[in-house]
């Protein structure tokens, strides 16, 4: 594939005039952050690529009101670098994604808000759009607007923030995120449960869920997923965060509700840490082999959607959200999206986005899960509002597609 010609703007008003002479000119864009996810979706076939990297620096950091707003192009590390210095954090634990996607070019808070990715505190805290307070974008016609604010408020009308997050570059180039913040916890356990198999480790998520023991991320992985996390055999996390006492009381709680007669251990922050990093990463399929699916739909229906795409074809998986996240790894580079896609709408509906697959795969399938007919005809209302003359992403994702999905 050729490149595409880089547009870098320095500032908004910069990013204003290069998509106004793109849309005199008749001539399409791409919208990048640094490019960590460039790989994901159908390859593109804009006439450049616009990216928000040269908008960079914290603007606004109030500590005491627990909110952050930045460039878009700011590295997300050093978001995090701020918020690690006053202790709190982006409760939504955006993943990275770069070993598994074969990309070191690193995120930006921008591209975490333009692809509403969050990690496993999803299930407890959230996803990123809930955290995201205001945005200021470039339309299609190449005009800067803005749109919610520093306080969480209910509107009315047209949400443009929440368009915006999981709007993968198909309505603008976002230019500024305002996204609120929270303590980080004083301290995490893991409670791992070791021998259930997939639908038996559904049941006890599930029952961990429904105590006041406040599971803040809850997951399983099968034997060969979680000999490269956390040891031989299959295992159930669930984790639980705050101060040590209050933890151990809750843990204290939780065990018996869990009522199962399997083996229990627990695991330290350190250790808890770094298995739900990987996790959240997709850490045990960043080997760069088969092709890999991530899969939304309801808890309880995860491992039959599984069952049901193993019973056809060769694959492996693993569960986040309480199992309503599944990650799913194909032998070969066959994403057999009917097969896929299929086993989704048989147990209930969702999403299945296709994350990794070479290149001439993904310009032959949907990346992204398919929108129903009257879906799909507001997708376009509300597109052609905002960018009338396409100017933006050549129609090669679907806005509406991910808004629940990540």
């Amino acid at each position: 594939m050729a490149e595409t010609e880089q547009l870098t703007p320095q500032s908004e008003d910069e990013a204003c005039a290069m998509v106004a002479e793109q849309r005199a000119g008749k001539r399409t864009l791409a919208i990048a952050g640094a490019g960590s996810k460039a790989v994901i979706g159908q390859p593109t076939t804009a006439d450049a690529t616009l990216s928000s990297t040269g908008l960079r620096g914290i603007v606004e950091y109030n500590p005491e009101e627990l909110v952050i707003v930045a460039r878009a192009g700011t590295p997300l590390a050093e978001i995090e670098a701020a918020l690690a210095g006053n202790n709190q954090m982006l409760a939504f634990a955006p993943p990275d994604w770069g070993r598994l996607l074969d990309a070191d070019a690193g995120q930006t808070i921008g591209g975490v808000a333009a692809t509403n990715l969050s990690g496993s505190r999803r299930l407890s805290a959230g996803a990123a759009r809930d955290a995201l307070l205001g945005v200021r974008f470039v339309n299609g016609r190449g005009e800067a607007v803005k749109s919610g604010g520093r306080v969480m408020k209910n509107v009315t009308g047209l949400d443009l923030v929440k368009l915006m997050a999981g709007s993968w570059g198909a309505l603008g180039l976002i230019t500024e995120v305002a996204f609120k913040v929270l303590p980080r916890p004083a301290s995490e356990t893991t409670l791992l449960i070791r021998g259930a198999d997939d639908a038996a480790a559904a049941r006890l998520m599930a029952r961990a869920m429904a105590t006041s023991a406040e599971v803040s991320a809850a997951a399983h992985l099968p034997a060969r997923v979680a000999e490269t996390v956390v040891g031989e055999g299959p295992a159930t996390l669930l984790r639980l965060e705050g101060f040590a006492d209050a933890i151990a009381e809750r843990i204290g709680r939780l065990e018996p509700a869990l009522e199962t007669d399997l083996a229990l251990e627990e695991i330290g922050e350190t250790a808890s840490r770094a298995a739900w990093a990987a996790i959240g990463d997709g850490a045990p399929f960043a080997d760069g082999q088969g092709i890999v699916w991530r899969i939304s739909a309801a808890p309880m229906a995860g491992h039959a959607i599984v069952g049901d795409v193993r019973a056809m074809t060769r694959g492996e998986a693993y569960y986040d959200w309480q199992g309503g996240l599944i990650w799913l790894r194909l032998a070969g580079e066959d994403p057999q999206a009917a097969l896929v896609r299929g086993a989704v709408a048989r147990n209930g509906g969702g999403h299945a986005t296709l994350i990794r697959a070479p290149e001439a795969v993904r310009a032959q399938t949907p990346t992204f899960q398919p929108e129903a007919p009257a879906i799909g005809a507001l997708s376009e209302r509300i597109r052609a509002s905002i960018d009338p003359d396409g100017v933006f992403n050549c129609g090669r994702r679907s806005f509406q597609a991910e808004r629940d999905a990540a």
